[in-house]
C-alpha cells in the first residue's frame, strides 16, 4: 500500500534551513511499530503522523527510535501541510496529543501555534550533566527538559558534549543558552541535545 508523505523545513525563510519534519497523513492509525518503523526509515528528529477525527486531528510524533509527548517543529509543519497542501479552510487547526490539546492558527500570513508552558524551576545538576557538557554553567534548571544557562554565548557555540553521558539522564532532552553578545541583535543563543532519543542535536527546537 502507497501513503504519500512530506518533508517540511520549519522555522525557516527559505530551503536548506530550519528544521525538516516528515508529516504522514493517515486514515486510520497504523500498529505502532509500523509508525516507528517509518520514522527510523526517514532518520529525521522527528516524524509526524496524523488522523482526522471530526473536526480535529490525533496527531502523534515519533523520533528514530521513539515516540514522544511534544514536539514543536514537527506541529508546524503538520499543520502546514493541513492548510497549504491539503485545503484546510478553516482559521485555526485542533490537534489532540499525549501532551493535550494544542491549536494552530492562521494569522496574518502565518501560523501562530499555542503550546502548553512548562516552566523549568531550578534543581540540582545531576554530575553526568555536568561532565557531559564540559563546562560550569550559571544555573541548572528543569521541567520536562534540563535547561543550563551559561554567561558567554562562545561556550554555547563551541559545545561538544559527550553524547554517551547524556544519553544516561533521567529527563528528555538538554537546552545549553546564553545571552547574546552585546550589540549583536541577537537576545541569546541555545543548542538542544537529546541522545536517548536518537536526536544527537536537534537543529532548531519549539518545544
Amino acid at each position: 500500500m502507497k501513503r504519500k508523505q512530506y518533508q517540511v523545513d520549519a522555522f525557516a525563510r527559505r530551503v536548506f534551513e530550519g528544521n525538516p519534519a516528515a508529516v504522514c497523513p493517515l486514515e486510520s492509525w497504523l500498529p505502532d511499530a509500523t509508525l516507528q518503523a517509518i520514522a527510523m526509515e526517514n532518520n529525521l528528529s522527528e516524524t509526524a503522523f496524523f488522523v482526522p477525527d471530526g473536526p480535529s486531528f490525533h496527531l502523534r510524533w515519533f523520533t528514530p527510535v521513539a515516540e514522544v509527548d511534544l514536539c514543536g517543529h514537527a506541529t508546524l509543519a503538520t499543520a502546514h501541510v493541513i492548510f497549504e497542501e491539503l485545503g484546510y479552510a478553516g482559521p485555526a487547526i485542533e490537534f489532540m496529543t499525549r501532551s493535550g490539546r494544542l491549536v494552530v492558527e492562521r494569522k496574518d500570513g502565518m501560523l501562530v501555534m499555542d503550546f502548553p508552558a512548562q516552566p523549568p524551576v531550578p534543581c540540582a545538576a545531576p554530575a553526568a550533566l555536568l561532565d557531559a557538557l564540559g563546562a560550569p554553567p550559571v544555573e541548572v534548571l528543569a521541567a520536562g527538559d534540563y535547561v543550563v544557562i551559561f554567561n558567554d554565548e562562545a561556550i554555547v557555540r563551541t559545545m561538544e558534549p559527550d553524547m554517551a553521558k547524556l544519553s544516561t539522564l533521567a529527563l528528555r532532552g538538554v537546552c545549553v543558552t546564553a545571552p547574546g553578545a552585546p550589540g549583536s541583535g541577537i537576545d541569546f543563543v541555545s543548542r538542544f541535545f537529546a541522545p536517548r532519543y536518537g536526536i544527537p542535536e536537534d537543529p532548531v527546537t519549539g518545544s
